[in-house]
């Protein structure tokens, strides 16, 4: 167990499966923690003490990819290499169904409804399905449309939504009750989406992906969030008057990126712009880039067409947002966040 704020360990490792632990979970009032493991048995941990709470949750007959509780912390959920997904009672450590089959492939993820009222799961069977957490009725699905197996799942806080991470490399948002895919599927990872979540507020989703980058995405319109990650970036930082972020790569480089339009500009250490041989056009994504792939500064979607030399760093005049004009002189160069950027004079 890890402190939130710290970032430091406290308390012994929790130790008894016999196998890989492959998913964690918290109860809802914090007492206890569940885990699944290879070894096909889920454990229930105090939280405090990290002692075991009764007996390993025995029934599955494959390893234990995907757990969680219930929103009132009654029951727990369970999807598994064996195909099935298993509803928990954790203080008789039984089941109170019988399996909940369909998936043609492991299932590697479940998550309940924000009301409880219902089960999302995701397989390598490339479909997320949707049962009554009661009955264990499939009541919504197989949602398809990924072209590779469904690592994770999430509902939105209102219950509205679910969002799916794959092997495919995209993130989809579905209609929770119809079932529909309500937006195109969000492109930009380059490999395997392994895990995906909603902000509390369900305005922002990010996820996470074997390419060694975590995205925000903007709910609403499935894009990204400009300021998207890169793995060469070690920290941020915002300026003074909270317009500007710069961010700090591994390279020589610092980006000052405009917080309104999402622009970003690449600087030399003498604080004069640079024009190295840019990629002429964005990406898919909106990024310019250097020879090296290198982010250079990200282009609003509506500039895209007309996009004059990237490295004019200008916007067309007739494009619906406002031309953009940087002030470098209170641009700074470090490799610590303090040194990013100058403190105005007084």
């Amino acid at each position: 167990m890890w402190d939130a704020e710290t970032g430091a360990t406290f308390g012994k490792p929790l130790e008894s499966h016999k196998g890989a632990v492959y998913s964690v979970a918290y109860s809802p009032d914090g007492r206890y923690i569940i885990s699944g493991s290879h070894d096909r048995t889920i454990r229930i941990w105090d939280a405090n003490t990290g002692a075991p709470v009764g007996k390993p949750l025995e029934g599955h007959t494959l390893a234990v990819l995907s757990i969680a509780y219930s929103p009132d912390g009654r029951h727990i959920i369970s999807g598994s290499t064996d195909l099935s997904i298993r509803i928990w009672d954790p203080k008789t450590g039984g089941t109170v169904s019988k399996p909940l089959e369909g998936h043609r492939h492991s299932v590697r993820s479940v998550i309940f409804s924000p009301d409880g009222r219902h089960i999302a799961s995701g397989s390598d069977d490339c479909t997320i399905r949707i049962w009554d957490a009661v009955t264990g009725a499939v009541v919504g699905g197989p949602l398809e449309g990924h072209r590779g197996g469904v690592n994770s799942v999430a509902y939105s806080p209102d219950g509205q939504y679910i969002i799916s991470g794959s092997d495919d490399n995209t993130i989809r948002i579905w209609d929770a009750v119809t079932g529909v895919a309500v937006k195109e599927p969000l492109f930009g990872h380059t490999k395997t989406v392994w895990s995906v979540s909603y902000s509390p507020d369900g305005r922002h989703i990010i996820s996470g992906s074997h390419d060694m980058t975590i995205r925000i995405w903007d709910a609403m319109t499935g894009t990204a969030v400009p300021e998207g990650p890169t793995s060469n970036r070690k920290s941020i930082a915002r300026s003074l008057d909270s317009q500007h972020i710069a961010p700090v790569s591994g390279r020589e480089t610092t980006h000052v990126s405009d917080t309104i339009t999402h622009v970003s500009i690449p600087f030399s250490s003498s604080s004069e712009p640079t024009h190295p041989k840019f990629c002429l056009q964005p990406d898919t994504n909106g990024w310019v880039t250097d020879p090296e792939g290198g982010l250079l500064y990200w282009v609003p979607p509506d500039c895209r067409a007309g996009l004059h030399s990237p490295a004019l760093l200008t916007i067309p005049l007739t494009s619906n947002v406002r031309s953009v004009s940087l002030d470098f002189t209170d641009v700074a160069y470090g490799t610590s966040w303090t040194q990013v950027l100058k403190c105005p004079q007084p």
